[in-house]
């Protein structure tokens, strides 16, 4: 697919500000510009994120209420069920707020749904068959909760008081939960509104830790360590694609930190099964390979197998568990393939499937776990919002992805007189309706964005951060290119553009990946650099020569040494 490749603008001044404030490369600091990072506070904090820097937690709305409620909980030894979210962000969550309850001698459990038999949110039938026999008086929620209605209803109705944490978008009306930390909410106004579901569960703790220590409670008992539970933190933010900037950014740098001590034996057993240095762990490693391997978990059996990962202390116990998360890993890899196996073959049958605005696709074969991955694939090979749904008894669950500029979640909304039920983010939403409207869900669909959208969103764009030549490229900029980091929502990995690049080698590898040795053309004698193309075309290793490239700048790591590597994005020809 032809991309339009537009090269970012950058305000010269603010970047030679930049460069005078702390020397560095004109490539840096035009994306330190371009970021809105120029001057010396900003800079500092960017590069130094610190958790002294973190806002207050008794900022967020109802975070006091709910505090008092815990703690007077935990002196009166009541029963409190946290609970979470089967996906990367609700199980760290659960396992952050389980740990920190349980050091302070809490009487707590916890309960993750299984994603297939009891689906996503709390419902009325958790209350009855889990919370009510259990004698639970304080539920609280991570992760999700926000519509949850029905469920806070009745816990009400029982004498539970409910305490629902979950950065979701907030629906017309709110459940009459004791109290509801989301700093969505309209009359919160503490600025947090980016953070993860984990994000928030570290706050509460924050909170909780501060009260009961005002209260005298730590004098006869050592204060837990909240630092060390950053780890959990960041695999759960960098996983939910939340924004990596302000409080985000500060609790993903030092939850790598603590991520690369491996102190925890589930990450150690993990970086283990990955063939990973936990030294070295980033952010890359957490989105494309410890995150797909406890979401696994939830997608191909239980979530609670990786939430006991995360908090064994025995090694062997956590090797197990880790392997079994790796196997789960590749049956949701199969799975998947199955899955957009069947869908291409469709298109390929009739094109004219992907020629609408939007593509539903459904099947009663395909496994509900994996159709949030496909329909993202897809959307990344067509460029337009894709939903898919698992069909079982006459129902279609399953997942809607979408691209920049197209909110899906208010294009359902707009057809939620279809639906059973639904929600979300404008680029990720849930659903489930009965199979007979799927087609003219579709329909509406179609009509619904063809109203919002404009032909430029579904053309794929490449932003140029900066145009930088092979010749260029040395140790130093790269050291400076990855204090940028870590990469995602808000703070994307900088992509540079180089002209006239020759090709020295190339050759396929894996599954259809392009290593070449480049080098810019008035520079051939060069020893050159190496780069990896994804996904790249079969036939186009003979070429020898292109116009430009758009690429990333990384370190690459291999038995204890690391070397300059290219991650090429796109290429023109000449």
């Amino acid at each position: 697919m032809q991309k339009t490749w537009e090269i970012q603008t950058t305000d010269a001044d603010a970047a030679a500000r930049v460069t005078r404030l702390i020397g560095y490369h004109p490539a840096t600091a035009s994306i330190l510009a371009q970021r809105g990072l120029d001057t010396e506070k900003d800079i500092q904090a960017f590069l130094k994120p610190s958790l002294h820097r973190l806002r207050p937690p008794f900022e967020i709305a109802d975070m006091t209420r709910a505090v008092v409620r815990i703690s007077d909980a935990l002196l009166n030894k009541e029963r409190i069920l946290i609970f979470g979210d089967y996906d990367v962000d609700g199980v760290t969550a659960t396992t952050l707020l389980y740990q920190f309850l349980k050091e302070i001698n809490a009487e707590v459990t916890f309960h993750i749904p299984h994603r297939i038999t009891e689906g996503y949110g709390l419902k009325a039938s958790h209350i009855t068959d889990i919370v009510i026999p259990q004698e639970i008086k304080v539920l609280l929620t991570v992760d999700c909760g926000v519509s949850s209605h029905e469920a806070v209803s009745l816990a009400n109705e029982n004498h539970i008081d409910v305490i629902i944490t979950d950065h979701h978008d907030i629906p017309p009306k709110l459940p009459d939960a004791l109290a509801i930390i989301n700093p969505k909410r309209d009359d919160c106004h503490s600025g947090l509104e980016n953070l993860s579901g984990v994000g928030l569960a570290f706050y509460l703790a924050l909170a909780l830790r501060k009260h009961l220590r005002d209260q005298g409670f730590f004098q006869d008992q050592k204060e837990p360590n909240l630092k060390k539970s950053c780890d959990l933190v960041a695999l759960g933010t960098v996983s939910d694609m939340v924004p990596l900037v302000e409080e985000n950014r500060i609790l993903t740098c030092t939850g790598i930190e603590i991520l690369r001590s491996a102190h925890r034996p589930g990450i150690q057993a993990l970086a283990d099964v990955c063939s990973i240095d936990p030294r070295h762990i980033d952010a890359q490693d957490i989105s494309f390979r410890f995150g797909p391997r406890i979401n696994a978990a939830g997608r191909m059996d239980h979530a609670g197998i990786a939430a006991r990962l995360l908090r064994t202390p025995l090694p062997e116990k956590a090797g197990q568990d880790a392997a079994l998360l790796s196997k789960f890993n590749s049956r949701r890899q199969q799975e998947e393939e199955h899955v957009l196996t069947d869908i291409l073959t469709r298109i390929d049958r009739d094109p004219g499937l992907v020629q609408r605005n939007c593509m539903v696709f459904s099947s009663p074969d395909w496994h509900e776990g994996v159709v949030g991955i496909v329909a993202a694939r897809l959307t990344r090979l067509y460029f337009k919002p894709a939903i898919l749904l698992s069909v079982k008894k006459d129902l279609g669950k399953g997942s809607a992805r979408s691209i920049p500029g197209i909110d899906i979640l208010a294009a359902l909304t707009a057809c939620s007189h279809m639906l059973q039920g639904f929600g979300g983010h404008p680029m990720a939403a849930g659903l489930q309706l009965p199979a007979d409207q799927i087609e003219p869900l579709w329909k509406h669909l179609d009509q619904v964005i063809a109203q919002t959208a404009s032909a430029e969103d579904f053309l794929p764009k490449v932003y140029i951060n900066h145009v930088l030549e092979l010749s260029d490229i040395k140790p130093k900029l790269l050291d400076e290119i990855t204090s940028l980091g870590p990469f995602g929502v808000q703070n994307p990995e900088p992509v540079f553009m180089a002209n006239d690049v020759h090709v020295h080698k190339s050759s396929m590898v894996g599954k259809g990946h392009r290593r070449m040795l480049l080098s810019s053309s008035a520079h051939k004698k060069s020893k050159g650099l190496w780069a990896i193309q994804f996904n790249a075309d079969p036939d186009s290793t003979h070429i020898d020569q292109f116009a430009r490239i758009a690429y990333h700048l990384q370190w690459n790591r291999w038995n204890g040494n690391k070397s300059i590597q290219l991650l090429v994005s796109d290429t023109q020809a000449c």
